[in-house]
C-alpha cells in the first residue's frame, strides 16, 4: 500500500503567523527566536511554526498541548477554517489551499466533520432534527435523512431520544449528539476539539470508551485534540505533543511514554498512568526453564533444581503452553510413578502480548502463579510476575 492511501491528511511545514510584520517574524523564528521574543519586537504573534504530521487513515490520532501551544489552531488548518500562513495541508494528495469554493464545501459537507467542546447544537430542533441537519443541508429527503439519523443516534446510545429537546438533555447526552450530527454525513474525517473537557469525570470515561467502540466498528479517521495526557494515551494510536506552536514529538504512546523526544515530553508524559499505555510485550521475560509433556518427571525435578525454581511450565511438541508443574506434584509423579500429564496444572493465567498491563493488574494480584503470554497459537512467549507487572509503574 503506497504511503499516500496510508496517509488521509498531510501537514507540510505549517505555518501560521498573526500580525502586520510576518516576514520579519519569521527571519526571527527561523534564526532561533522564540515566540515570546517574536512579539515583544514585532507584535506578531506564533501560533504555529514549521508543524509536519502525517495522519494515519483509521486510526486516531491525538494532538495535545497546553493552552496556547497551538493545537486548536492546526485542526482548524484541516478543515480550512484556518489558512496557513505558509506551507500545505494535503488531503488525500490534494492541497487544501488550491479548492475553489465548490471544492471547498463539498470536502467539508462529505469528507470531514468537526465535533466541537461547546457542542453547538440548535436549541429549537430536537435531537432527531440536530442529528439530520447536515443532511438536510445537502438536499436529502425528509424520510431518507430521518432513517439515516436514527440509525446513528442508536449507535451512539441515545435510542428513545430522537423527539427530546436538546435543551433537557444532560451535558454528555448533548456530546452524544454532536457526535451523531458528525457521524450522519459519514466523513471520512471526524475533528475533534476538546470534546469531552467540560464534562464531569466519570461522562468523561464513558464517552471516551464510546468513542473508541465507534471508531472502531466504523475505521474512521479522527483527530483528537486535548489537554489531558490519561486521555490522550487512553484514545490515541499515534500522539503528537505540541508546545508554542511547535510539534515536540509524534510517537505512539507506548513509545512516546518510554522514550521521550525531551524534558519537557518526560515531564508532561509523567503525569500519564504508564500502566495504560505499557503493553504486556514491554515487561513480559523468558521462563528459564521449560519442559515437555513427554518428558520425565525426574527431567523436571532437575529443571527446577538447577534453576532455583519451585515450578516450571510445561508445553507440548510445538512449544504451546499445557500448564504448570509444581515440585510437589513432580515428585509426587517420580514417586507413583505418573507421567507429567497425570500431574500437570492446566488452569493457568494467560495473557496476550498486546495486552495491558493495567488490565492484567488485578489478575496477576490474585495469580498463585506468574502469567503466561501466548500468541493467538497458543505459543508460550514469556511470563509476567508481580515483580515485573509492579516495575513497568515506576
Amino acid at each position: 500500500m503506497s504511503e499516500q492511501k496510508d496517509t488521509i491528511l498531510s501537514v507540510q511545514h505549517v505555518s501560521k503567523l498573526y500580525g502586520m510584520n510576518k516576514a520579519e517574524a519569521a527571519k526571527m523564528m527561523e534564526a532561533g527566536s522564540n515566540k515570546d521574543e517574536v512579539y515583544k519586537k514585532t507584535g506578531v504573534t506564533v501560533a504555529l511554526w514549521d508543524v509536519n504530521l502525517e495522519i494515519p487513515r483509521g486510526k486516531i490520532f491525538v494532538i495535545i498541548g497546553l493552552s496556547g501551544s497551538g493545537k486548536s489552531t492546526v485542526v482548524r488548518c484541516f478543515n480550512r477554517l484556518n489558512k496557513p500562513t505558509s506551507g500545505k495541508v494535503l488531503f488525500e494528495g490534494q492541497d487544501l489551499a488550491e479548492m475553489d469554493k465548490k471544492q471547498l464545501l463539498e470536502f467539508r459537507r462529505n469528507k470531514i466533520s468537526m465535533v466541537f467542546q461547546s457542542f453547538g447544537l440548535m436549541s429549537h430542533r430536537d435531537v432527531l432534527g440536530n442529528v439530520a441537519y447536515g443532511l438536510e443541508v445537502k438536499g436529502m429527503s425528509r424520510a431518507e435523512r430521518e432513517e439515516k439519523a436514527k440509525k446513528v443516534i442508536s449507535m451512539v446510545g441515545l435510542e428513545g431520544w430522537e423527539h427530546q429537546s436538546c435543551g433537557q438533555l444532560s451535558g454528555g447526552m448533548r456530546q452524544r449528539v454532536g457526535i451523531a450530527r458528525a457521524l450522519a454525513n459519514d466523513p471520512e474525517v471526524l475533528l475533534m476539539d476538546e470534546p469531552f473537557s467540560a464534562l464531569d469525570p466519570l461522562v468523561r470515561r464513558d464517552m471516551q470508551f464510546e468513542l473508541l467502540q465507534i471508531q472502531r466498528k466504523l475505521q474512521k479517521t479522527v483527530v483528537f485534540i486535548t489537554h489531558d495526557m490519561d486521555e490522550a494515551f487512553k484514545l490515541g494510536d499515534m500522539v503528537a505533543i505540541m508546545r508554542d506552536g511547535k510539534v515536540v514529538q509524534v510517537d505512539t504512546p507506548e513509545g512516546m511514554s518510554a522514550n521521550p523526544a525531551d524534558d519537557y515530553v518526560r515531564d508532561f508524559t509523567g503525569s500519564a498512568d504508564k500502566s495504560k499505555v505499557t503493553t504486556v510485550r514491554n515487561i513480559m521475560i523468558t521462563p528459564s526453564s521449560l519442559v515437555r509433556l513427554s518428558e520425565s518427571p525426574a527431567l523436571a525435578i532437575q529443571e527446577m533444581r538447577k534453576n532455583a525454581l519451585s515450578t516450571v511450565y510445561v508445553v507440548d511438541d510445538r512449544l504451546c503452553l499445557v500448564g504448570i508443574l509444581t515440585i510437589q506434584d513432580a515428585i509426587r509423579a517420580q514417586k507413583d510413578g505418573l507421567a507429567i500429564a497425570q500431574v500437570v496444572r492446566r488452569e493457568v493465567q494467560t495473557t496476550a502480548m498486546d495486552a495491558l498491563v493495567a488490565d492484567i493488574m488485578p489478575v496477576a494480584a490474585e495469580a498463585p502463579y506468574p502469567i503466561a503470554v501466548v500468541d493467538e497459537d497458543g505459543q508460550l512467549k514469556g511470563i509476567v510476575t508481580k515483580a515485573s507487572v509492579l516495575s513497568a509503574l515506576l
